[in-house]
């Protein structure tokens, strides 16, 4: 009566906004539950070959390792979908002549069980359901193991308690069941659980790899028929031909691979043992070597997968790191330019007056009654020179501080010098600093980014600068040498100031390393690392006073 009176409530009275959603994810669950029920009687009816004494004892049990996966994902109410199951398929697949206590004990032993073992494996040992590591692969096998053995335990137990079986009917039939529920789990379940996490990728994937999967099929069948049709009773000691496709698949695409290659041969298997009629017996010994073969694909998968996500992930945090110290050196681009920007105005507005000077007076001379034409174009020739110069100052500048990815092409480094120097010039003249370049003529081209290369000399100009601005010298000089040597071409930046002291000296290009006040210690550690990706490297050649100088190297061979 109050069932019904509930059921009553619930057909009239009206649906609020949250009812529908409730009631369509029930129905969404129930679904799903029948679904796996049939799929799992409909395994037990395709993996049902031997019986004995209403048991079946074939050494295959496909059904289990599926709705095992499900109960791992999705908690213990997939253990009832598996108690439901296996009365399901005592009927409707054995045709069991065992009472109905005894059924009903059966189904509860598996279901209570293998629920109990996926809880523990899921709860208490942190299995990770993707199988990304060795260690979720061993959790995973020790737990089929652990549960065959506990649920095989309890059914012998009651078989015997109701005297269905003597002990020589146990003894019998513990080992097929045993070994079936072992591979299945070992198996099923691990290709389950990975369709399941990567439904959408393994969808993808699969019609790429389905020419792959084919050709494993194939190199599978005709070892199965060498070891199964023709081989006859040494069928055994042929069975290592099979371990040659799984390795195979589960090398190149590591625990997904070999568990779609361990499906196709046991698949393979399992019908070619039927079809030529093998007994429990000899089923079982071909089961217990494709245990074996199951645990060797398994962990040569998973070590793979391990190996490649390992690679994957020290290529992001390459990636990632080549991100920062781009971003770092327009940092430092951007902390270089601040200190001349000064400077750079004073460059900027010395052509600009004088053509805004040059301009006036070309003007004047054109409202003369009698123009002098010739003077005027001179100047206007001068304003456009001068204009030239203030563009060219802006451009180098801009293309100093632009940002993104490294641009390659082949430069010419005197060309890359005179204008890095064109740069610092100003900011020098203003310390009272004589900048020159001396670069050999016969300099070759190279192949690099040329904004990089040029930040590394402005670091080294600016360095040279400040401890030159922080000297009492009269003479102040820094001296700019380019040459080839040794199949290299070498850059020098020399100053006659205080020199490097010992201690700072041994980490110079360290990060965060400095000798200044208000330094980052991140210049020269920038510059040594865009030296490096050009093929180079960059050192301190001489740091005693009054003759300071850095050296970087550029490979001729990388033009």
């Amino acid at each position: 009566m109050k069932l019904a009176g509930k059921v009553a409530h619930l057909t009239h009275a009206p649906l609020g906004p949250l009812a529908l959603p409730q009631l369509g994810r029930a129905w969404t669950g129930w679904l799903a539950a029948a679904v796996v029920l049939v799929a799992y009687v409909l395994l037990e009816w395709l993996s049902f070959i031997h019986e004995h004494k209403g048991l079946p004892i074939t050494p295959w049990n496909p059904g289990l390792g599926l709705v095992f996966a499900l109960m791992v994902l999705g908690g213990a109410r997939y253990a009832v979908v598996l108690f439901a199951g296996a009365i399901v398929a005592e009927i409707a697949v054995l045709r069991s002549s065992l009472s109905w206590p005894v059924i009903l004990g059966i189904a509860a032993i598996i279901a209570c069980g293998y629920g109990a073992v996926a809880a523990m494996v899921r709860r208490r040992l942190r299995l990770d359901v993707g199988l990304n590591h060795l260690r979720d692969i061993f959790v995973l096998l020790l737990a089929g193991v652990f549960g065959a053995l506990l649920v095989a335990v309890a059914l012998s137990l009651l078989l015997l308690a109701d005297e269905q079986l003597d002990l020589g009917d146990v003894l019998l039939a513990s080992r097929p069941l045993l070994v079936g529920d072992v591979i299945g789990i070992a198996v099923v379940t691990p290709l389950a659980l990975r369709l399941g996490l990567h439904r959408r990728v393994a969808a993808q994937e699969f019609s790429r790899l389905v020419p792959e999967l084919i050709l494993v099929a194939i190199v599978v069948v005709a070892a199965l028929w060498a070891i199964v049709g023709a081989a006859g009773t040494d069928g055994f000691k042929l069975f290592y031909l099979l371990f040659l496709p799984v390795v195979v698949a589960a090398v190149r695409h590591g625990v997904d691979g070999a568990c779609v290659a361990l499906a196709i041969t046991q698949l393979g298997l399992v019908g070619l043992l039927h079809r030529y009629g093998y007994d429990a017996a000899a089923f079982t010994e071909f089961q217990t070597l494709m245990l074996v073969l199951t645990v060797t694909g398994l962990t040569v998968g998973v070590v793979v997968t391990e190996r490649q996500r390992a690679f994957e992930t020290v290529r992001e945090v390459e990636r990632r790191l080549r991100i920062k110290e781009a971003e770092a050196a327009h940092a430092a681009r951007f902390s270089l330019v601040s200190g001349t920007a000064a400077a750079l105005a004073h460059e900027i507005n010395q052509p600009m007056t004088a053509a805004r000077a040059l301009a006036r007076s070309a003007q004047e001379i054109l409202r003369r009654p009698q123009p002098d034409i010739a003077r005027a174009d001179s100047n206007l020739a001068t304003v456009i020179a001068q204009i030239d110069h203030a563009g060219g100052v802006v451009k180098r500048m801009r293309e100093f501080l632009r940002r993104g990815e490294p641009h390659w092409s082949t430069i010419d480094l005197r060309a890359m010098l005179d204008d890095a120097l064109a740069l610092a010039r100003p900011e020098a003249a203003g310390k009272g600093v004589d900048l020159v370049l001396d670069a050999a003529a016969d300099l070759p081209a190279f192949h690099g980014d040329r904004i990089q290369l040029q930040q590394v000399v402005l670091n080294l100009v600016r360095n040279a600068g400040e401890a030159l601005a922080s000297a009492a010298a009269a003479d102040r000089r820094i001296r700019v040498t380019a040459q080839r040597r040794n199949g290299a071409v070498e850059i020098a930046v020399i100053d006659n100031g205080p020199g490097v002291a010992a201690d700072i000296a041994a980490r110079l290009f360290e990060p965060l390393a400095t000798s200044k006040h208000d330094g980052l210690g991140l210049g020269l550690s920038i510059s040594a690392a865009i030296v490096e990706a050009h093929g180079g490297r960059l050192w301190l050649h001489a740091g005693e006073p009054g003759a300071t100088e850095f050296r970087f190297s550029l490979p001729i061979e990388a033009t």
